[in-house]
């Protein structure tokens, strides 16, 4: 038996099924019509800032989301199995994409950041993948006044 009718239409091109700010939808939409965008990049300023070989400072940078892979992949590294405290540098290194003007982000540029900035990393990491966003609660130490700060703006008191 045969089937007649039109045939499908061919798969939109790549840059047609982006979003408004270059980056895939989510499948759904929901009633509006409107596609909604899963975020995979976070920007962040880092406390203190990585040093490089010049002396320049970088703060800024962007941590992508990560991929089952991406905590997979250092189970095999041989310094992580010699060491698993260091799975968290290896982990940092394969996720965050820029840190001031430097692309090339390796272990060796993780371990070179200061601890606080490690420890930074860490827990952004944390936020964004486990909990979906980069938003923490705070106490002032002053008032007790409850409020939410963003991990990934600027430095506190900034606007």
């Amino acid at each position: 038996m045969r089937r007649t009718g039109q045939a499908p239409p061919p798969p939109a091109p790549a840059a047609a099924l982006e979003g408004p700010d270059g980056r895939s939808p989510v499948a759904g939409g929901g009633r509006s019509g409107r596609r909604d965008t899963l975020r995979t990049e976070f920007a962040f300023e880092l406390p203190r800032g990585y040093v490089d070989e010049t002396g320049a400072v970088h703060r800024t940078g962007v941590m992508r989301l990560a991929t089952a892979r991406d905590e997979l992949v250092p189970l095999r590294d041989d310094r992580v199995r010699e060491n698993t405290a260091y799975l968290s540098v290896v982990l940092i290194a394969r996720v965050v994409t820029r840190i001031g003007t430097i692309d090339d982000i390796h272990p060796g540029v993780i371990e070179d950041l200061f601890a606080s900035d490690l420890a930074f990393l860490q827990d952004f990491y944390r936020r964004i993948n486990a909990e979906g966003h980069t938003r923490a609660a705070v106490t002032c130490p002053s008032c007790d006044e409850e409020f939410a700060v963003d991990l990934a703006g600027g430095r506190l008191g900034e606007s």
